[in-house]
Formats: C-alpha cells, structure tokens, sequence
C-alpha cells in the first residue's frame, strides 16, 4: 500500500511538473491578457514583452512628411494599437524569441491585431521575416490610410539610416575653413537648411557634398544659394 501511494504521489509531482512547464511561455504557446502598447508594433501583457509578428510600425519618435509639416506618425502608430487594444482581452500566439521579446500573432475575439495594424496603415509588412500581410500593405496604401496619407521613410531604413548616422558622430567633419563654418544640410524632403555653430543640430549634422550639400562662410550667400536657417 505504501508503495502504491508513493507511486501515485510521484505521477502527480510529474503532472505538476509538466504543467508547470506547459505554463511557460516559448515557441508555439499563448499569452492572453490585457496589453499595453509601446509602439505601433509592441507591447506588453503583464511582465511579458510582446513583438507583433511580421509587421513593421514606425519608431514611437519617427515623424513623417504631411503635406509639407512634421507630423508625429510614431506616436499616432502607437495610439492607434493603443485605441485597438483597450479595455479588451489580447491573445497572443507566440512564434519566437527576439531579443527577449515574444515575437507573435495577436488577436482580439479572433481579429489578428497585427493584420488591421498593417490594413489601417499603421505598419507596414516585415516582408524580412514574412509575406503574410503584404497584400494588407497594398490595399492600405491604395487607400492612402494612415501612414499612407503622408511621405515616410519605412521603419526598417529609418533604423539603419540612424545607425549610419551614429556611425558617422565618431568620425570628425571640419569645415573647410574656421571662417566657412555653416552646414547646408538637404533634408529627405528636399528642403535646403544651414546650420550655425551652436545650434541644436549641428554638430550631428554631416555634410555630403556629393548629394548636392556644402559649406558656407556667410548667412546671407547660403540664403541666396536657396538655403534657409535652422530654426533651431
């Protein structure tokens, strides 16, 4: 008798060890609860950090191009997944791990999260890692919806890019002369801008001359060239 109770107490330890494994959280398991939104393609549920699976948003401080005037499209990316998510219970698909993340497919009563991020053009298809909501990317821009209302830089080049950039700081610029010191930056957009010594952007301002930049000596040449000062 003794030994059949201690038989049984060990299947149950078991049972109890194996469910304990099933409870935690890799590659093909769920996580359901409510979220709160990072950016346009994270979040989190609980103490967990969730990355939506195949879908790319802009960075929380990405701006974009509206009709000529800086919009905060990072920022409205994130409320838009702010605005799907609330109140409501999220049930996230786990697909792998980044960097300790949950990379996953996130839905609400069956409604992928990540494709409507795609399809109201919050996000754009992480065609790196999946096809899946390239068709949704297609239709959103057709559309001119969300991001696609204005001219963006797509997350993933607005990453390297500033890599680039970060790259480029460790390397000393000097300007031609002590004297011919302003830097006339062109910016993605096209708008020609100089910067003063002193002002917030210059010293992470890099001129290339072979996209058209230069050096100036003088506010008054660079105006005339059709360069505008910094404002700031």
């Amino acid at each position: 008798m003794k030994i059949r109770a201690l038989a049984i107490f060990i299947a149950i330890a078991a049972i109890g060890t194996l469910s304990a494994r099933s409870a935690s959280t890799s590659s093909g398991e769920v996580i359901i609860g409510k979220a709160q939104p990072t950016d346009g393609d994270s979040m989190r549920i609980g103490d967990k950090p969730i990355r939506l699976f195949g879908i790319d948003a802009v960075e929380s401080a990405q701006t974009c191009d509206y009709k000529g005037q800086e919009w905060a499209c990072g920022r409205a990316s994130r409320k838009a997944l702010e605005r799907a998510v609330k109140g409501k219970t999220v049930r996230c698909q786990v697909r792998d791990m980044d960097r300790g993340r949950y990379v996953s497919v996130c839905d609400i009563d069956g409604l992928d999260i990540n494709r409507e991020q795609v399809r109201r053009g919050w996000a754009v298809a992480y065609t790196q890692f999946s096809a899946d909501y390239v068709k949704d990317e297609i239709q959103a821009r057709q559309e001119g919806l969300g991001l696609w209302r204005a001219s963006f830089e797509r997350p993933h080049d607005y990453r390297a890019r500033l890599r680039r950039e970060a790259a480029a700081k460790q390397v000393v610029q000097t300007p031609p002369s002590a004297d011919c010191n302003l830097k006339g930056n062109i910016s993605r957009s096209g708008t020609k801008i100089f910067h003063s010594p002193g002002q917030a952007d210059y010293e992470r301002t890099r001129i290339n001359e072979s996209a058209g930049e230069r050096w100036f000596c003088d506010p008054k040449d660079a105006k005339q060239a059709g360069w505008r000062a910094a404002k700031r």
